[in-house]
């Protein structure tokens, strides 16, 4: 797994074409699918490999409203969950 998370790192984005005809030719059953997958969205997979973005904010604020939702729930209605989310 380390070898494979060091070899596409951010910088080195490069040899996934070449992984993709690996596993392709390789036969097996579950990788072969991932990797016809991974060809398909090429462009979007290398984006997402070299440009510097993350969306942990957004993952946070998601986690933080579904916790309140989690506890709320049977309780009340969406506009004491609304003021729960704007007082948090």
């Amino acid at each position: 797994m380390s070898a494979n998370s060091a070899q596409y790192s951010p910088s080195a984005s490069a040899p996934l074409p070449a992984w993709i005809d690996a596993v392709d030719a390789s036969q097996l059953p579950g990788l072969t699918g991932f990797a016809l997958h991974l060809l398909r969205g090429l462009d979007a997979v290398t984006a997402g490999l070299s440009l510097h973005r993350s969306s942990g904010s957004i993952e946070g604020a998601v986690k933080r409203i579904k916790k309140i939702k989690r506890q709320l729930y049977g309780r009340a209605g969406f506009h004491l969950l609304w003021k729960m989310i704007l007082l948090q």
